[in-house]
């Protein structure tokens, strides 16, 4: 097997296995940015995955063809956002623990989606969809030698949708005066405050974004990957997302980098019983690889990363 047989293997695998993790990193990165800790990513992926496999199967029933997956796509980042609600009160107006408002999220969040499956559809997953978000050949660009069947050639759009986003998101937040708002109630609270910034008011812009972009995440992945929903048809990608957040230093870019390294370890999971020096590593190491790297980041394991300084910490007016 050639080089360019193995990275034309892997690079596709990587980039489409990545795309939920940088949308739901980049939601992270808003509510974490405005000082709320969100450990809740897992639980608005499972929404967003729940919502846009029940969306689409209605679009379907519509007639609405090619486009019920685009339009439940919509559909979850709407859910997703209305979702993170539950987080953004208890955090915020009630001053609740955030690592244990995010748990509760997660808890939720499951085992609302398995009621809900079991008693619409009266079994332990959904129907799969007819019209998945599929892989396309970009016009031209295919044609690029070396690059073009790398990049270019049966991909998916929300692959090219997520890193685009990631370049929006990091001019929105350190280049336009939302961003620097965001950032300053996340850094210092009160400062912002005296300069008469709404201090609860964008946290919970923040915590809102992260569940319209979570819920994004979540719905790319189950209809691209899944095509169906159950109760484990997100397992830990969240986390990962997370973790990809902290690797990444709560950066935008940083985030997408480390979201494609992440993106890297699941595809030669998949991809590796076909790569020849990688044929005689046993699976099961393969497998884990993702979570092992998940679990090193999230314990500080991989470079130092310096949270915003008011992160974790509720915000009460006048207080010092």
């Amino acid at each position: 097997m050639s080089l360019m047989d193995i990275l034309s293997l892997v690079i596709p695998a990587t980039v489409f296995l990545a795309a939920p993790l940088i949308f739901t990193a980049l939601g992270g990165l808003f509510s974490e940015r405005s000082g709320v800790v969100n450990i809740g990513l897992e639980g608005l992926m499972i929404i967003g995955a729940f919502t846009g496999i029940v969306s689409a199967l209605y679009f379907e029933g519509l007639g609405l063809g090619v486009w019920s997956p685009w339009l439940a796509l919509i559909a979850a980042v709407l859910v997703g956002a209305l979702f993170s609600l539950f987080h953004a009160v208890a955090s915020i107006s009630l001053k609740a623990d955030q690592i244990v408002s995010g748990v509760a999220l997660n808890f939720l969040a499951l085992g609302l989606t398995v009621f809900l499956v079991r008693s619409i559809f009266g079994k332990g997953q959904t129907d799969y969809i007819t019209y998945r978000i599929s892989r396309e050949n970009i016009p031209l660009l295919q044609d690029i030698p070396f690059l073009g069947p790398l990049f270019f050639q049966r991909v998916y759009y929300t692959s090219f949708i997520a890193i685009l986003v990631a370049v929006i998101v990091w001019y929105v937040v350190f280049y336009t005066p939302f961003g620097l708002r965001l950032r300053s109630v996340g850094e210092h609270p009160m400062a912002a405050d005296t300069m008469g910034i709404k201090v609860n008011k964008m946290r919970y812009i923040g915590v809102m974004l992260s569940g319209a972009f979570a819920g994004m995440g979540g719905a790319v992945f189950a209809l691209t990957t899944a095509g169906n929903f159950a109760g484990n048809t997100i397992a830990g990608q969240g986390f990962m997302a997370l973790a990809a957040l902290i690797f990444g230093k709560w950066h935008p870019l940083g985030a997408l980098g480390a979201a494609l390294f992440f993106g890297l370890a699941q595809s030669l999971s998949i991809t590796g019983q076909a790569i020849p020096f990688l044929q005689n590593v046993p699976q099961v190491y393969l497998l884990i690889a993702p979570y092992v790297l998940t679990i090193l980041a999230l314990a500080g394991f991989v470079g130092k990363a310096e949270a915003p300084n008011a992160i974790g910490k509720p915000y009460e007016k006048g207080s010092r």
